[in-house]
């Protein structure tokens, strides 16, 4: 398990199925084959080890002992399949210790485990464990620290066959002229998680035109172009709720970006009640519709 930082779950796990977006010129039918691979590789992403389908469970640990295992008497009951009395998570201060119960077997990265101390996922070497088809490892957000469970085996990987997304449309890729800041700001944004936000760097504003209409984004520096958080008029209707994700690559110093819309994705927390996402700011919650790019799912 590789280190994560602040803002890795919204971006690098889902950021690695984005291509980039460029200048369409007149071909048109091998970009469009392009955006119908971009399709496929979002949903099997989805469906590996590290996707968003397989989330289990998001135990928020107590300061003390936490008893884990699938028995309902347990501090944090996972769920059938795991055992019933796997021994406790000790959360002590700003470190969380694992102590088994007697005859249970768990593996840490792979080798079984003694009783020891647990790395989370904002430390280098986070500690993966394993029991069955089950994963999970400590996490950190602000102050608070949780346990993510994943199920290699939830009926979720097979029954999501798709991504219901909008027809593709020419005229949701757009040039947007990059204006630059003086100095980067940094901005709070919100996440599902009460009380926890996350700081991206805004080093600047993206202007464009959707029919006609002049529309501001605020884009966040990320790698090798920005990640955008988008609000738009279709949430809560056709699509997400809580907006949706888009990443564009760009040479930093150029003064247009290609967005492509059609590629707005859904954030993990769309497929998982268990995942911690941040949310639009105000900024970059647009008063019109983008009907492009991935609707809503409904999974069980």
């Amino acid at each position: 398990m590789k280190k994560t930082i602040l803002f890795s779950l919204a971006i690098l796990l889902v950021l690695s199925a984005c291509k980039k977006a460029q200048p369409v010129d007149e071909d048109w039918d091998a970009y469009i084959s392009d955006y119908e691979s971009w399709q496929h590789q979002r949903l099997e992403r989805l469906k590996t080890e590290n996707g968003w389908l397989n989330l289990a469970g998001l135990f928020w640990l107590k300061q003390g002992e936490n008893t884990i295992g699938s028995d309902s008497t347990n501090d944090i009951v996972f769920p059938a399949g795991f055992a019933p009395f796997g021994g406790k998570i000790i959360l002590k201060d700003t470190l969380t210790f694992l102590e088994l119960e007697a005859g249970v077997e768990i593996l840490a990265d792979s080798i079984p485990a003694p009783s020891m101390e647990l790395k989370h996922d904002q430390q280098p070497g986070t500690t993966l464990m394993q029991y069955g088809s089950f994963r999970w490892f400590i996490i950190k957000r602000g102050t608070k620290y949780g346990i993510r469970l994943r199920d290699l085996e939830h009926p979720r990987i097979k029954s999501l066959d798709h991504i219901p997304a909008y027809p593709f449309k020419k005229e949701y890729v757009v040039e947007a002229g990059y204006v630059p800041y003086d100095s980067a700001l940094t901005i709070e944004v919100p996440t599902v998680i009460e009380g926890f936000s996350e700081y991206y760097k805004v080093p600047g504003e993206l202007q464009f035109k959707i029919n006609g209409k002049k529309q501001v984004l605020l884009p966040f520096t990320s790698r090798n172009g920005y990640f955008l958080i988008v609000g738009d008029a279709t949430n809560g209707a056709e699509t997400y709720g809580a907006g949706r994700f888009l990443f564009v690559e760009s040479d930093k110093d150029s003064e247009h970006v290609i967005i492509d819309f059609n590629r707005l994705y859904n954030p993990p927390c769309a497929f998982s009640p268990y995942a911690t996402c941040p949310i639009p700011p105000l900024e970059n919650i647009l008063d019109i519709k983008i009907e492009a790019g991935e609707k809503g799912i409904h999974l069980e």
